[in-house]
């Protein structure tokens, strides 16, 4: 039930910065986007730091979190080569 509210949440956001891409006071927020990002990132550090189960099973979780990165990352290139060579290099985008 959260995801959905989170999810809905994230909807509503683009839809309202979709909305008010032309309002002056918004378009600011796209440069604190990054230090935002680096606070979470930075918290998210500390809380991972004080959890001591967690920190007493950091190798355990350090190569499963190390297999699904290079899966996620191997995943990601065959379907770009794959999404490459249907619709570039044959001319399916470019084709007019």
């Amino acid at each position: 039930m959260l995801m959905f509210i989170i999810l809905g949440l994230l909807g509503l956001g683009i839809s309202v910065g979709y909305l008010c891409r032309h309002v002056p006071a918004f378009k600011g927020l796209e440069h604190s986007i990054s230090y935002t990002i680096f606070a979470m990132l930075f918290i998210f550090g500390i809380t991972i730091g004080a959890n001591q189960s967690l920190l007493n099973n950091i190798g355990e979780f350090g190569i499963q979190a190390a297999i699904l990165a290079i899966c996620g990352v191997l995943g990601s290139l065959v379907a770009s080569f794959i999404a490459y060579k249907l619709f570039i290099k044959k001319g399916g985008l470019n084709e007019k």
